[in-house]
């Protein structure tokens, strides 16, 4: 790792908002006594968001005097993650290029080559405008999807020189594009869709019903007998699958979810008291949030009336097999509708996770909060 030092232009001080201040006691306080320094690398990530995308000496000084630590444990702590910058970033956006191996044979030099001539000739310095900044960076984890970027919490994924061009164009505009793959894939699957499996005749058609046939061919490969039922979950995990499996390569989202259940009943609009924040329900994030108010689900009741053919469309739709059910969202919406409070919505509401913030991504981390 390369030495990494403070800025040597510091500003004078440095103090959390009230609202921040707040957030920061109450997650302290669920420490035990002695043990409030766990809190260093949240509270430093809170105060980097607040502080422009930067950690600075002033900063460092005031998590350490609420933690009661030592200045230069938590300077170890900022020096140490690369995830806390060091100096001032570009205010809209701060690229971090991919160049370990597999980006750099799929084209990350290229990409340099861009922010070194779209933001600046060095790394780590903030464009003219004080708009931009860039870093090479080593993995960022989807290698599958190589070359890739990652801005601020979000990953721009299979790029070309071109692509980059327009986003950093996106991002100077004020218009974000959605993150993820630039090619016609779904997240790291095959681009252009699956490529093995996809011939019909594979699962029944000789004059039975495929679906049954295919299940009564699954449960004799996995040894079950006649006595030996599926749960109803997985018997419909295993007709959804059969279903799905019969579909041409490049069908699209809505098609492969209306091969399988009903398309929930959405609103042209939230009503007047505005949307509810759907990130309160465990397994709904930033990006799957956005996806539900694109149906037209802005409520928690619109959720708590689902039924199986809805939730078996919607389940497909975003890709989440079973995940609904596993996690029980329903259960979670009827509690929310009502006006009360689920563990996973309290730790919401407390700031604590990192995925249901606007700017955080990706709903897939929320299964291990």
């Amino acid at each position: 790792m390369s030495v990494r030092r403070l800025s040597p232009n510091q500003p004078e001080s440095f103090a959390f908002t009230a609202e921040n201040l707040a957030w920061a006691e109450k997650l302290v306080g669920r420490y035990p006594e002695g043990k409030q320094a766990s809190a260093v690398i949240p509270l430093l990530w809170r105060a980097q968001e607040q502080n422009g995308g930067w950690v600075s000496e002033p900063m460092i000084r005031v998590v350490a005097e609420m933690l009661d630590m030592a200045r230069i444990r938590v300077l170890e702590i900022a020096t140490f993650y690369t995830m806390f910058q060091l100096a001032p970033v570009g205010r809209k956006a701060h690229i971090q290029v991919c160049g370990t191996t597999p980006c750099m044979l799929r084209g990350a030099e290229d990409l340099v080559a861009v922010c070194k001539r779209r933001i600046a000739t060095e790394a780590h310095r903030v464009s003219d405008d004080g708009d931009f900044s860039w870093e090479e960076v080593e993995c960022l984890g989807a290698c599958v999807n190589a070359p890739m970027v990652q801005i601020w919490s979000d990953t721009y994924e299979d790029l070309t020189p071109e692509a980059l061009e327009e986003i950093i164009e996106a991002f100077a505009t004020g218009t974000p594009p959605h993150p993820g793959p630039r090619i016609a894939r779904q997240f790291s699957a095959p681009e252009g869709g699956p490529t093995t499996l996809t011939d019909p005749a594979l699962y029944g058609g000789h004059g039975a019903d495929p679906v049954i046939e295919q299940v009564t061919e699954v449960e004799a490969m996995s040894g079950a007998s006649e006595d030996a039922e599926m749960t109803p979950l997985e018997r419909e995990e295993t007709e959804m699958a059969v279903k799905l499996g019969a579909l041409p390569a490049d069908a699209s989202p809505e098609q492969r979810a209306d091969a399988v259940g009903t398309r929930p009943e959405g609103l042209d609009a939230p009503s007047d008291g505005g949307a509810d924040d759907l990130k309160r329900i465990k397994g709904i994030g930033r990006v799957n949030e956005e996806k539900l108010n694109a149906l037209g689900v802005y409520h928690f009741h619109q959720i708590a009336a689902w039924g199986r053919p809805e939730i078996r469309w919607v389940s497909t739709y975003l890709s989440f097999p079973g995940r609904i059910d596993r996690e029980d969202w329903l259960a979670q919406a009827r509690v929310l509708a009502m006006g009360g409070e689920t563990e996973f919505s309290g730790r919401v509401d407390a700031g604590e996770v990192a995925t249901s913030r606007d700017g955080e991504s990706e709903d897939h981390e929320e299964t291990s909060q």
